[in-house]
């Protein structure tokens, strides 16, 4: 038999209504109560009508989320914790994964929109914004993650990436390392070129040269950072180290040294960035810059609830910090008399 709003109401010992304001999101009700109310719902598996609730105007207590890549480790726990913070305010999350392809995620929003989703979380990175506007002038509302809609009002959750480059760019001068490689993911991306320039910047104030700074793009995948990865080693004056803008082109980087007889980090030091879970089961574990995933994703969806409640939002842009983390795969470079 299927459970009714007054079986839960009779387990949580509630009243029908409180069991409708937690539904509906209306009234006043502890936090305590809400969830309490809502761990009732979970345990008798019930299910409001969200499509009756859709066609009433009501809440469907659903968010979408697009992603580019869900089998990149760093979005894939960023789908965990949007799903975690969504699950925890009694919110289904429903997760689309675009592969960086303007025409699928122009699809997926308007999937979304077809089942009456409360709002949005945008983590894809594709650079065709025209259904993005027309959610905006909709009054949809909308979070980025890692992203920016400077000619709109859309709040983002950002980390900051230009201290994250700084971070890794000072380790390895630290190191003793004169000769970085920077390693970036596409140039057109905002992240990509503050942690790139965050770089730079701590080889400058080390008195380095631009000069001794190489550059290479690899993209998002393990294949093209090996790629890169050779084509830097290859160069005249290979690098002793190179900063990898994400932990997937950092693995890219350890399998193109190994593949030309190379030692990690005995010739060449590598420093990711994400602190995914490759970072710390990878031989040898990979010194990389952290974001708080967990906070990111927290941040994004509750700022999304503050748009769908119709609350003032008192933050645009919500910065981060990122926070480097020293494993095995950095080292001083070898000095002459070694080789």
């Amino acid at each position: 038999m299927k459970t009714t709003i007054y079986d839960v109401a009779s387990k949580a010992g509630v009243s029908i209504a409180t069991v409708s304001k937690v539904i509906n999101g209306t009234g006043r009700i502890s936090e305590k109560t809400r969830k309490h109310v809502l761990n009732v719902m979970e345990e008798l598996k019930y299910q409001p009508s969200m499509v009756a609730s859709a066609l009433s105007g009501k809440n469907t207590y659903t968010i979408g989320l697009t992603l580019p890549d869900l089998a990149n480790p760093y979005f894939a726990e960023i789908a965990r914790a949007v799903e975690d913070r969504g699950r925890e305010l009694g919110f289904h999350v429903l997760i689309c994964s675009t592969d960086n392809d303007p025409e699928k995620e122009d699809k997926y929003f308007s999937v979304l929109m077809q089942k009456r989703v409360d709002g949005i979380v945008i983590a894809s990175r594709t650079k065709k914004d025209t259904y993005l506007k027309s959610m905006v002038k909709d009054h949809i509302p909308l979070t980025m993650i890692a992203r920016e809609m400077p000619s709109f009002a859309v709040p983002a959750v950002m980390v900051d990436d230009y201290l994250g480059g700084y971070q890794a760019g000072s380790h390895l001068t630290a190191q003793g390392h004169r000769l970085i490689a920077v390693m970036a993911e596409d140039l057109n991306d905002t992240s990509s070129r503050e942690r790139m320039r965050g770089c730079k910047q701590a080889m400058l104030d080390e008195g380095l040269t631009q000069e001794c700074g190489l550059e290479a793009v690899g993209g998002f995948t393990v294949e093209s950072g090996k790629a890169a990865m050779h084509e830097l080693l290859g160069s005249e004056e290979p690098p002793t180290a190179v900063f990898a803008c994400n932990d997937i082109l950092a693995i890219g980087a350890i399998q193109a040294a190994r593949e030309r007889g190379m030692r990690v980090p005995e010739d060449l030091s590598v420093v990711g960035f994400d602190n995914t879970i490759l970072a710390s089961i990878i031989d040898p574990p990979l010194t990389t810059v952290a974001q708080p995933i967990q906070e990111i994703g927290k941040q994004a969806v509750d700022l999304l609830l503050q748009e769908i409640r119709g609350e003032q939002v008192p933050r645009q842009r919500v910065v981060l910090m990122p926070d480097l983390v020293v494993r095995g795969s950095t080292a001083p470079p070898k000095k002459p008399a070694d080789g």
